[in-house]
């Protein structure tokens, strides 16, 4: 009974935010209260909740100061240069744009924290994508595809997960692992390459001159200001009528071929040269303390969320060291902290629900005990197959501390060894990723002012395919 209840709540709930019957938040508080109910445990929804909320406190406590530290970083101009880079790559095709957004989140990935990355990779590139009218959901799809393959990297989570459950080196793990890995992210890069031709067609071969025409929003980055959707169609058949000829507005005087090109750079980015928050003389000081961050994270000087309440605090001081720029810096970003928090908070309530009634335990057991008896010698290959719906449906903890010990010993029973099991757990982080319960996720969708249906919409075929590729190239290899 648990099983189908679990099953069908988790069901109930993608297909009311992905149709948009309700919003994310109150889908995933509303739905497990009122299965709790059916399951009657009503009485203890209190206690689900809060043991939730405790496990996850310190997340959302991470989550709230990273955006203030990022964003003061970006008000202050320390990714400037990484927009203007990304500029000189991508110009203003659509096609290198996509491509570009797979390789800055795959680097931003190597510090190990998916909240990061999305933060560094929305702020770079959301500018272009608003600016050419380019399908906001093609850069969540593919960041968050990019950021699950560089996911497994031993301080990212899982494989440090894996390692513990089953007692095992983390690095015996990964390291065999990494040519499997490499063809999953070519693997993204690959599928880049078609959204990017896609959006070209769809968009055309833009010129720099095309995209400087006026338009009636200008997004800033680190302005704390931004729109909703991508108005893509609107601004297609505008850009058509100009190349023909037609009586759109155009560029005013047409002197956009003879235009300054710097400030044409500048324009395009929808970075604002002369905004009031730019600390040029403070550039180095805060390089310097982003990567003090970056490297502290990684060596676990501190935990995360002090990490980043500290970076928090010091970057604001020095940076502003007046209370009324403070204040306007946090204002600014109020609304990002408020929408991550309260996602994060609010899927408390779901992994509440799924672990306090039991129906994690039951989903995964009756998962397992299916398996057909002829399948034992292949376990690594169930486990990787398997690890792609678990590590969706459930949190990382839940699949490598609950399932994979059991999957292990059935295929230690067979002769296969814990070593390919633990590998093949690995596969389906592309996919974990884009997860409604991933907090970090809700940082990319929120700062890209994406419906978190729409993403999911978008990106679930993409990243199991991913998932597949990477568990193909481990199988060819050998590996798993």
């Amino acid at each position: 009974m648990l099983t189908i209840l679990g099953f069908t709540m988790i069901a109930t709930f993608l297909v009311l935010i992905m149709l948009k019957k309700m919003s994310p938040i109150a889908a995933l508080v509303l739905i497990p209260a009122l299965f709790c109910v059916f399951v009657g445990k009503g009485a203890k929804l209190g206690d689900y909740v809060i043991d939730g909320v405790t496990s996850l406190a310190p997340t959302a406590a991470m989550l709230m100061f990273a955006i203030v530290y990022f964003g003061v970083m970006i008000d202050v101009g320390l990714f400037d240069p990484i927009v203007r880079g990304i500029l000189k790559f991508c110009k203003a095709d659509p096609l290198r744009i996509v491509v570009g957004t797979a390789l800055l989140a795959a680097i931003v990935s190597l510090d190990g924290d998916g909240s990061t990355t999305f933060m560094i990779t929305v702020s770079a590139m959301y500018p272009l994508y608003k600016r050419l009218k380019m399908s906001l959901v093609v850069m969540t799809g593919v960041a968050a595809m990019a950021n699950g393959v560089m996911n497994t990297l031993p301080w990212g989570g899982p494989t440090a997960r894996a390692a513990t459950a089953l007692k095992l080196d983390a690095s015996d793990i990964f390291v065999p692992m990494i040519p499997a890995l490499a063809v999953g992210l070519l693997g993204v890069l690959a599928l880049s390459y078609v959204l990017g031709r896609r959006e070209r067609k769809r968009l055309g071969v833009l010129t720099l001159d095309e995209v400087l025409e006026p338009e009636t929003e200008t997004v800033l980055v680190g302005a704390g200001a931004g729109a909703s959707g991508d108005g893509a169609d609107a601004s297609v058949v505008a850009k058509k009528a100009a190349r023909t000829g037609g009586s759109g507005s155009g560029s005013g005087t047409g002197s956009g071929a003879d235009a300054d090109l710097p400030e044409a750079d500048d324009d395009f980015q929808g970075l604002d040269p002369h905004r009031a928050t730019l600390r040029p003389k403070l550039y180095w000081f805060n390089a310097l303390l982003t990567v003090t961050l970056l490297t502290a994270m990684i060596m676990e000087w501190l935990p995360i969320p002090v990490l980043f309440l500290l970076g928090a605090a010091l970057a604001l001081t020095v940076n502003f060291p007046h209370m009324p720029d403070q204040k306007a810096r946090l204002g600014a970003h109020a609304e990002n902290v408020l929408n991550v928090s309260g996602m994060v908070f609010a899927a408390a309530v779901f992994t509440g629900v799924l672990q306090g009634t039991g129906m994690v335990d039951h989903m995964s057991k009756w998962l397992v005990s299916n398996i057909p008896d002829g399948m034992g010698p292949h376990m690594a290959l169930v486990t990787g197959v398997l690890s792609i719906p678990f590590t969706y449906f459930m949190s990382n903890d839940g699949f490598y501390f609950g399932v994979l010990p059991v999957l292990a010993e059935a295929g230690q029973a067979h002769g296969v060894s814990s070593l390919e099991i633990a590998r093949a757990s690995l596969v389906g982080q592309p996919l974990h990723m884009s997860s409604p319960l991933v907090p970090a996720v809700y940082v990319l969708v929120g700062m890209a002012k994406v419906e978190f249906g729409d993403h999911t919409r978008f990106v679930v075929k993409w990243a199991a395919l991913t998932s597949l590729v990477v568990l193909g190239a481990g199988i060819l290899f050998g590996i798993i």
